[in-house]
């Protein structure tokens, strides 16, 4: 009879291991269930009639649910974004054609005698179809960068090449208008995608050209321990502190410059394309004086 309590004892040590191996039986099993939706989730091929119904872990069902939405909501994005694309392809294709034409029957027109008031009416039907084209152009770029259809691609480049670049396309521009454009060669490196940098260096620099009247722009570099820094120095008429945070504002255009080319999105587009791939602007400038925008780019890690 005295041996009654050890049994008893026995009995349930026996039984407290057997639920002790059973609960860690079901635990991991809810885990490893939980461990394949998630690992479903993020191939993208999740599929909640791929799991049981009879499933008894809560965890389980709520973590199903929250999957199965944020399946429907990423399918949802990329049909959304399916659709911009195409709006976008289409916007492009079906303005080029027009635009086109009005400045070529524009150069046409200039073969032909016209009065003096003829002509500055072609003048001005020339430049509002190139601000067209430059806003439809930019605006396309624009929406495919913030939609991220277009996705930037940074690598170690050779920014020297990048600024000689801008200087021979816009030199003519610029001493078009009576300016100097002078670019300091360097052998600097840094982190960027070529093409798109070269959007926004080439904006920043004709920007530069737009709003300076006499002088010129210099083109240069200066260094950081982290950032490789363009510098576009221009001596046109300058911006006033409190006024620099607008300029880089879609459609931001000063009061002072609305008798200038332009349609106020050029800056605003070189700021995005920079700050997607890590990089900044900023600027410093007098009124009257002219201004100096820094382009800070990533070098490369030291290895």
């Amino acid at each position: 009879m005295n041996n009654w309590p050890l049994i008893i004892a026995g009995i349930l040590c026996v039984g407290a291991l057997a639920y002790a191996i059973y609960k860690e039986y079901s635990t991991r099993k809810v885990m490893s269930r939980l461990q394949e939706m998630l690992e479903a989730a993020t191939r993208g091929d999740f599929v909640e009639s791929g799991y049981s119904e009879d499933r008894v872990s809560k965890l389980e069902s709520a973590l199903a649910d929250y999957l199965q939405s944020s399946a429907l909501s990423a399918a949802n994005v990329k049909n959304d974004r399916d659709k911009i694309k195409t709006l976008i392809a289409d916007i492009s294709h079906q303005t080029k054609t027009p635009i086109a034409n009005l400045i070529l029957h524009s150069e046409l027109l200039k073969e032909s005698e016209l009065t003096t008031d003829q002509r500055e009416s072609l003048t001005a039907i020339e430049n509002e179809a190139e601000k067209l084209r430059f806003l439809v152009d930019a605006l396309v770029k624009l929406s495919r960068l913030e939609n991220g259809i277009l996705v930037l691609e940074p690598k170690e480049e050779d920014l020297s090449r990048l600024v000689k670049e801008v200087g021979s396309t816009l030199r003519l521009k610029a001493e078009g208008k009576g300016l100097y454009l002078r670019v300091t060669e360097d052998s600097e490196r840094a982190v960027f995608d070529y093409k798109w940098t070269l959007e926004a260096v080439s904006n920043i620099v004709d920007n530069a050209i737009k709003y300076t009247g006499q002088g010129g722009i210099e083109i240069g570099f200066k260094s950081t321990e982290m950032f490789a820094c363009i510098s576009v120095k221009d001596t046109g008429i300058g911006i006033a502190e409190e006024d620099i945070p607008r300029i880089f504002a879609r459609f931001g255009r000063l009061s002072s410059s609305r008798e200038k080319e332009g349609v106020g999105i050029g800056l605003y587009l070189a700021r995005e394309i920079l700050s997607k791939e890590g990089g900044y602007i900023r600027v410093s400038s007098t009124p009257g004086l002219g201004s100096e925008f820094l382009i800070y780019l990533k070098k490369a890690p030291a290895i």
